[in-house]
């Protein structure tokens, strides 16, 4: 029998391993467009005849777009690789930009004030073809970075990905300020052809790289201890029934194992398998099954917790229906609903924000300063997204390697950020102190979006991460919903009656218009600055105080698992031998 080809795995610090993180920063930064919705968002609204709350449906179907198909990408991803999701960003983007661009070329025709309900879906259409095809591009750079680095690298090197899909909306609505102000037409071209081009060059060069094998386990105590650990673990009930505490997986259910090197009888690593497609095959295999002496089976066949994964030394692999029923998903679901809604809120709306604060303050309006307001917001809620990606994996990789402190505590200092962030936009109340309140805002926003898959991660496991991420993602879509649409309603409730554009335009066929300071630009919506949008501000304020509530309470929990499974392993340890509880 013909052995194995054998695949030389390149070491940690590589030409090949870096060179797909570099290009999966470009893919990245081609992938985040959904946050420069607001700089031209307004425009679009007043050449359409678009009310804010219609407006902001038209952003939720690019979130939804985002959020809605994570599951699948994922699940693409970590069973077919990288290009089928880089193939599908590419033709996503450049429809959905070109689509939208095509609308707002063809304008209203002559008598009409809104918009037909068919052209609006079909705006919705393709604003959600943009996120969709964001989220593919995202999970597929993210997917190939995090299998391609060790986990003392890991948080820091997907934060460099993730930091790119957030430096995204910066990078484009600098070349609109700079280019193309007041020109939303070639702005949405540039969209277009600018993140479609990258994605195709990720297709070729993004690609996840397999790492180096682990030292083989000792066989002799393999053999004589796995079994006993296994079915000791599998009986420590009393602990394990803690209706609070409890590690969410102390059944039998089988499911597919856990990736790990596998070892020839003799102890030698067994080569890395190629797929047919040329790629290194990192999925767990279905059916496969490792057995112990015996007759018994591995305790690496079974779907563990991150609790039951620390008493055997071993990585946590949690996924599917498992998943739905862990207490730890439905945590972090609740909390990454409220801080990303309360982002996708802000970034979606930033843009009437500095509208109706440039209005209430300067009684010359100008269309092309009111843009570049619009877009300073943009830029610094896009760098300090940037930011806040980069800032939080080096932070969270530094408690967890030097001091040994779980990444979960992390979670309550993002969500303390989004909360200042929302206190400081109720206090506003002139467009050049505006920057404050978005910068704050982009830095706990890029934070959040950072650390939550790197907590997914360490606590579901890396086998179905992808999957497992698109799943726990979807949760933006609730909260993003409600917030974004209260905020519309109550924008469009204090709109100012005299800027309604058909009175205005009937008073000016007349000729009796008088023009007072702003009322003769029909791109104002509402004048009266932070009074426009406050209520839905304090909405949100709420929001994060509830989230900081349950972050607290998701590094607690996680503590207690930590401490739980350390007395479970010690008393194994002196129960079994030292040597066993290492398996």
């Amino acid at each position: 029998m013909a052995p194995a080809p054998v695949y030389e795995v390149p070491p940690i610090y590589s030409v090949q391993r870096f060179a797909t993180l570099i290009f999966s920063v470009l893919v990245a930064l081609a992938s985040g467009t959904n946050y420069v919705y607001s700089a031209y968002a307004p425009q679009l609204g007043t050449r359409l005849g678009i009310s804010h709350t219609r407006l902001n449906i038209v952003a939720l179907a690019g979130n939804i777009g985002v959020y809605s198909t994570g599951p699948i990408w994922g699940r693409i991803v970590d069973t077919r690789g990288p290009r089928i999701l880089l193939a599908s960003a590419s033709a996503s983007l450049l429809v959905g930009y070109l689509g939208m661009r095509h609308m707002y070329d063809a304008g209203l025709v002559e008598g009409q004030k809104s918009i037909s309900t068919l052209s609006f879906c079909v705006l919705i259409v393709c604003c959600y073809l943009t996120g969709a095809g964001g989220s593919a591009g995202l999970s597929s750079s993210v997917n190939s970075t995090a299998k391609s680095f060790p986990d003392q690298m890991r948080a820091t090197t997907t934060g460099f990905v993730i930091s790119g899909f957030g430096l995204s909306a910066f990078l484009f609505s600098t070349i609109s300020s700079t280019f193309f102000a007041s020109n939303t037409s070639s702005f949405l071209l540039l969209l277009g052809v600018g993140t479609a081009l990258p994605m195709v060059v990720g297709f070729f060069l993004v690609r996840p790289i397999p790492l180096p094998p682990h030292e083989p386990l000792n066989a002799e105590d393999y053999d004589q201890g796995a079994g006993e650990v296994a079915a000791a673990i599998a009986h420590d009930v009393p602990e394990s029934h803690s209706p609070l505490l409890q590690d969410d997986d102390n059944s039998d259910v089988e499911s597919e194992p856990l990736y790990r090197p596998r070892y020839d009888h003799e102890g030698g690593p067994v080569p890395v398998s190629i797929a047919r497609n040329g790629d290194v095959e990192l999925s767990p295999q279905r059916g496969a099954r490792s057995a112990l002496p015996g007759g018994g089976r591995s305790v690496m066949d079974r779907s563990m917790s991150r609790g039951t994964a620390l008493t055997l030394s071993a990585a946590p692999n949690l996924h599917g229906v498992k998943l739905w029923r862990s207490g730890d998903f439905y945590l972090l679901f609740s909390s990454l609903s409220l801080l990303a809604g309360t982002g996708i809120m802000y970034i979606n709306n930033v843009g009437s924000m500095s509208q109706a604060l440039y209005a209430y303050k300067e009684p010359n309006y100008n269309l092309i300063t009111a843009s570049k307001w619009q877009a300073k917001q943009v830029s610094a809620i896009s760098v300090m997204n940037c930011f806040g990606r980069i800032f939080i994996g080096i932070v969270s990789d530094f408690c967890k390697n030097r001091y040994d402190i779980p990444r979960s505590y992390c979670l309550v200092l993002v969500a303390f950020l989004c909360f200042v962030s929302q206190v400081v936009a109720a206090h506003i109340d002139h467009i050049a102190n505006l920057w404050i309140a978005s910068a704050v805002l982009g830095l706990g926003y890029g934070s959040v979006f950072s650390l939550f898959p790197t907590v997914c991660l360490e606590w579901f496991g890396m086998p179905h991460f992808s999957e497992n991420w698109g799943f726990l993602a979807m949760s933006p879509m609730f909260a993003g919903n409600l917030f974004s649409l209260a905020f519309g309603y109550i924008f469009d409730k204090n709109e100012d009656k005299m800027k309604n554009t058909a009175i205005r335009r009937g008073l000016e066929m007349l000729g009796h218009m008088q023009r007072a300071p702003n009322q003769d630009n029909k791109d104002i919506r509402c004048s009266r600055g932070l009074e426009c949008y406050v209520d839905s501000i304090y909405l949100t304020i709420g929001a994060t105080m509830l989230a900081m509530v349950l972050t607290i309470w998701a590094g607690w929990r996680d503590k207690q698992k930590i401490k739980r499974s350390l007395r479970r392993r010690s008393q194994l340890i002196r129960t079994q031998g030292a040597g066993w509880g290492q398996i």
